[in-house]
């Protein structure tokens, strides 16, 4: 198969790939009701296990999307191919009660190539958020004057959707050092949430009818760009260390897709409302730092602020004769995370035993939310990770990536839900010798 037919044949698989992920939204959080859902991690399999450090992460068998000045040190003679998997069990626990969720989801796939010495380029699909929950809450709110009986409502919550990324980047190395880069992208998806609210005499389970009924549905087809400059500086500090410093700026601004409200009635009636410009995309900095012991140890380290405070998110607000949606700016936090990984390899060079290729990984992070919970701060999250690079064979750079993840998100206030999760990842970066020119003497 020539080179032309193999690139063409892989945009499409990764287009294909990208249709399908945007069917699953690999969400089983309570918290993605809020905002415009729970942010998707956009590592890979190469670095989640080192819980996703990215920005000073340099290694020409890799694409690291997450910092496009790395694509400027892909080797001049390969192709790269990468595509992830994902399984999660989670735990949920509120007030005394606790529900298992499990998912499974296609996790993201990324392609890179050098074009020129020192010119890089990657395309693939990646996740932005997801959207998916399910669950109601049901108490009493008084008693019938008439029959004396209490009165209970149940309010049923539902959500699904989320925004997927389309990414097209380039690395340069403009000078000896210095590498720039950039990711523009093509993000959409579907923001779609739905409330149902009853009124009942005695309990939801014992009564046969319900009456007063109020249901509220949101929808909005999201469309929009995402810009991502990265900039990545390799120093050798001396013969046997090497520290590359790393960074990326996103730049945020408002979505202008058109966002419908319907609200109706067991009597019958119903409002509809529809605004557009309800959404922003935050401004993001991340910095980072690599440090790396004879191509053997490596550690990172990364830092990100996520400018979410005073980004637009629409909200019903009511009336005692209408309703409308609000356009709110005080519904966000600005986002922190940090963290920490290393990966070990036993001999970086060519060598015929399969251990010596064998990469071992672990990592940290903590983040706090960019959303607020009933005005309360959203939940914090705890993650810890592990993993292991397993090669396809001892004389190339294919690779089998798993990896084990931990994540807790622990909620500002003991009322509101305590996730756990256990995750389990696998990615398979194929590394092949595409643009490899034979001579027969």
């Amino acid at each position: 198969m020539s080179q032309t037919r193999r690139l063409f044949t892989l945009v499409t698989i990764v287009l294909m790939a990208a249709q399908l992920m945007a069917q699953s939204n690999g969400s089983n959080s309570s918290y993605s009701r809020f905002g415009v859902g729970t942010l998707a991690d956009q590592s890979q399999g190469f670095n989640r296990g080192m819980a996703g450090v990215s920005q000073g992460y340099r290694n020409g068998r890799y694409v690291n999307m997450q910092n496009p000045a790395s694509y400027a040190a892909i080797d001049s003679m390969t192709f790269i191919f990468d595509a992830g998997m994902g399984l999660q069990v989670g735990r949920l626990k509120a007030n005394g009660s606790s529900e298992q969720v499990k998912n499974t989801s296609l996790e993201y796939i990324t392609a890179g190539l050098r074009l020129y010495r020192g010119l890089g380029l990657s395309f693939g699909f990646v996740p932005y958020t997801s959207i998916g929950y399910n669950f109601n809450e049901e108490h009493r709110v008084g008693s019938s004057h008439t029959t004396g009986q209490s009165i209970t409502t149940r309010t049923i919550y539902y959500g699904n959707g989320g925004l997927h990324q389309l990414y097209l980047g380039l690395g340069w190395n403009p000078f000896a050092q210095l590498s720039i880069g950039a990711n523009i992208s093509y993000v959409w998806g579907d923001y779609n949430h739905s409330l149902a609210q009853a009124f009942y005499e005695g309990s939801s389970s014992s009564s046969s009818t319900a009456y007063n009924t109020q249901n509220e549905e949101w929808g909005c087809d999201l469309k929009t760009y995402k810009l991502d400059i990265g900039v990545q500086y390799p120093v050798r500090l001396n013969e046997k260390n090497q520290l590359t410093l790393g960074a990326t700026f996103g730049l945020g601004h408002g979505i202008g897709s058109e966002i419908t409200l319907l609200r109706y009635t067991s009597k019958g009636d119903s409002i509809k409302h529809t605004t557009s410009k309800g959404f922003d995309l935050p401004h993001t900095i991340s910095a980072g730092a690599s440090w790396s012991h004879e191509g053997r140890l490596t550690l990172g380290a990364d830092y990100t602020l996520q400018r979410w405070s005073g980004c637009k998110v629409p909200m019903s607000q009511s009336t005692s004769t209408s309703s409308s949606i609000r356009i709110a700016t005080d519904q966000y936090s600005n986002l922190h995370r940090a963290a920490l990984g290393a990966e070990y390899v036993h001999n970086p060079q060519p060598s015929n035993r399969y251990f010596d290729h064998m990469r071992f990984r672990l990592g940290a992070s903590y983040s706090t939310s960019y959303v607020k919970v009933n005005n309360a701060d959203g939940p914090k999250e705890y993650r810890l990770t592990a993993g292991v690079g397993l090669p396809l064979r001892t004389k190339n750079s294919s690779q089998v990536n798993v990896s084990l993840e931990w994540l807790r998100r622990a909620p500002s206030l003991s009322t509101h839900i305590t996730e756990n999760y256990f995750m389990a990842h696998i990615g398979i970066t194929f590394n092949e010798q595409w643009f490899q020119k034979f001579r027969f003497q």
